[in-house]
């Protein structure tokens, strides 16, 4: 078990948060309930019918005692929440009748519990693909109001305790936007330094801004793209340290830092790593893990309120553990 997610763990249990599951009657879903419910990592609420959900329980001979399970079909939140999305997307063409509509739909019914308050975080991503939760949550929940965009970060937990903060590495984005613009790199960069402190309790988050240049090496529109994103994130968070164009052994190796960009004050010891574009993110994120042996974990960022992707291969632990991550990023 990474020792990072074990920290994480143990945040969660310092103050419990209500984090729903909307696959609520899926196996490995209903598994991983039970464990968070008796570990005390968070209060899970199954979105589901009752017979349905406990048959699961039963054939899988585990316990799910305690857990709240709320069938969106007949459930006495329905009609306001209803009418709060009614409210919400009225002037998008959502009519009353569509919203009645899209409540009873377990994905839509779980945004709207968050919504209001009345679950902290929503995990989902066993069945449902990323669009499946991120529509809703965008149209719903919304974005931070610091915030224009929703991105994801990796938590890179690796063998090599020289790199960043004793192994630990923050990689962004590897999932969500395709192909960044400067501004969106800026805005990416400083949500991931949050979600460093938030979750990997970095004192000091250090922030290379990555490219196949450092610090004007080459000249391309690619680096352009890079520099005046670091240029657009100096002015969103002028104290954050960050620093770029440069090349990911730059940002690394000590003494390659020392070398392509003297006098950087993140060259050589960065622990936040912003690739310039999703193809770059993704393929780097997979390298590190299976070349590198690192443990990986990811989280959405940028929401007004924690929701959370899971592969749709995930195992019983993942989901453990993004529930973990999204109780403690639902403590702020």
């Amino acid at each position: 078990m990474s020792n990072l997610i074990e920290k994480i763990k143990t945040k969660a249990k310092a103050d419990v948060k209500r984090i729903v599951l909307p696959e609520g009657d899926e196996v490995r879903t209903v598994e991983a309930a039970s464990i968070l419910k008796a570990e005390g990592i968070a209060e899970p609420v199954l979105i589901g019918e009752p017979s349905k959900v406990n048959a699961v329980a039963n054939e899988l001979g585990v316990s799910i005692e305690g857990i709240v399970i709320v069938d969106p079909q007949i459930s006495e939140k329905a009609a306001s929440y209803a009418d709060t999305l009614y409210e919400l997307r009225k002037a998008k063409g959502v009519t009353e009748e569509d919203a009645k509509k899209l409540v009873s739909d377990p994905m839509y019914f779980g945004i709207m519990m968050v919504k209001t308050g009345d679950a902290d975080g929503l995990v989902s991503g066993a069945v449902h693909t990323t669009g499946d939760m991120l529509r809703p949550a965008l149209q719903i929940i919304k974005t931070k109001p610091e915030m224009k965009i929703v991105s994801s970060s990796f938590l890179m937990d690796c063998p090599n305790k020289d790199l960043g903060e004793d192994g630990l590495l923050v990689y962004a984005d590897c999932v969500v936007m395709p192909n960044p613009t400067a501004e969106e790199l800026a805005y990416i960069a400083v949500a991931t330094a949050d979600t460093a402190k938030r979750l990997c309790g970095f004192e000091e988050p250090r922030v290379a801004m990555l490219s196949f240049s450092t610090k004007g090496s080459a000249k391309h529109e690619l680096v352009s793209k890079v520099q005046e994103g670091v240029r657009i994130a100096h002015e969103i968070a002028p104290d954050l340290l960050l620093d770029g164009e440069m090349q990911y052994d730059a940002a690394l190796v000590p003494s390659v830092g020392q070398s392509k960009a003297p006098g950087s004050p993140v060259a050589g010891r960065a622990n936040i790593l912003v690739f310039p574009d999703l193809q770059a993110g993704n393929i780097g994120y997979k390298i590190t893990q299976r070349i590198g042996g690192a443990d990986c974990f990811a989280v959405l960022q940028g929401l007004q309120k924690p929701c959370n992707d899971l592969s749709r291969g995930c195992s019983v632990e993942d989901i453990v553990n993004t529930v973990a991550m999204t109780a403690v990023q639902a403590q702020e």
